[in-house]
């Protein structure tokens, strides 16, 4: 199978090869959103609220959203009158966001790989990533790419899955995780198998400390997290520092 093939479900693995990744999000591009947002029992919009929050946008400033899928959270961002690049690897995300929101004058789409970013150093006042690290086959690499791009004394929102840190808590998230949510999928999505590798992708990342030890050793400063929905989600921040 072709990991191109527009005819069979593509799934990414493990491995996390690009082409594969990207090719399963254009697969999943047109029925994402809603998706998300059933499988989530509507956490989704809460954690994009909280992500925007963090970000805290403001008129005038220079916002990369990478990751950013159709857009949905780059729209959030935009309402405040700040300039945000709504940044994908996955062609079909980028041209189903361009179709849902290109008409928003501040926010513009850009194909991206975040191992490469296309961008100049020192563009953005902020960068943030949502859901997104976690499928970046090098995503230390990534955290170094967005320190890159930001300006010195700019910041970091990574909004990404996590480990309820409670034991009891953590048994029922994977009792969903591995039993409903493949359900749900399946009558939802176009390529339900996607949804195997979002449960093998979240199972496999580190837990919270661990992340945030990642954006520390990447060269970020004043680095710190707090949990969401009970650490399912965790929002990390941090600041580049000044020369």
């Amino acid at each position: 199978m072709s990991p191109h093939d527009p005819h069979e479900p593509n799934r990414a693995d493990l491995g996390k090869d690009p082409a594969r990744v990207s090719g399963m999000f254009d697969q999943v591009a047109k029925n994402y959103d809603r998706t998300n947002t059933v499988l989530s029992i509507g956490n989704d919009q809460l954690w994009r609220a909280a992500t925007t929050r963090a970000v805290a946008p403001r008129p005038g400033q220079q916002i990369l959203d990478l990751a950013a899928g159709t857009g949905a959270s780059s729209v959030s961002l935009a309402r405040s009158g700040a300039d945000v690049v709504a940044a994908d690897f996955s062609p079909g995300m980028i041209a189903e966001g361009r179709r849902r929101h290109g008409g928003i004058p501040n926010l513009t789409f850009a194909e991206a790989d975040a191992a490469n970013l296309p961008f100049d150093d020192a563009s953005f006042d902020t960068v943030t990533m949502s859901f997104g690290l976690r499928n970046v086959r090098e995503p230390r690499t990534a955290l170094g790419e967005l320190l890159r791009v930001t300006k010195p004394g700019g910041r970091l929102v990574v909004c990404e899955f996590s480990h309820p840190p409670s034991p009891a808590f953590n048994g029922l998230y994977r009792f969903y995780n591995s039993r409903v949510l493949p359900l749900v999928a399946k009558a939802m999505s176009s390529n339900a198998e996607a949804y195997e590798y979002l449960n093998e992708s979240i199972r496999d990342w580190p837990n919270q400390p661990t992340l945030a030890a990642w954006i520390r050793e990447a060269g970020w400063a004043d680095v710190a997290y707090r949990n969401l929905s009970f650490g399912i989600v965790a929002l990390h921040r941090a600041t580049k520092p000044a020369p």
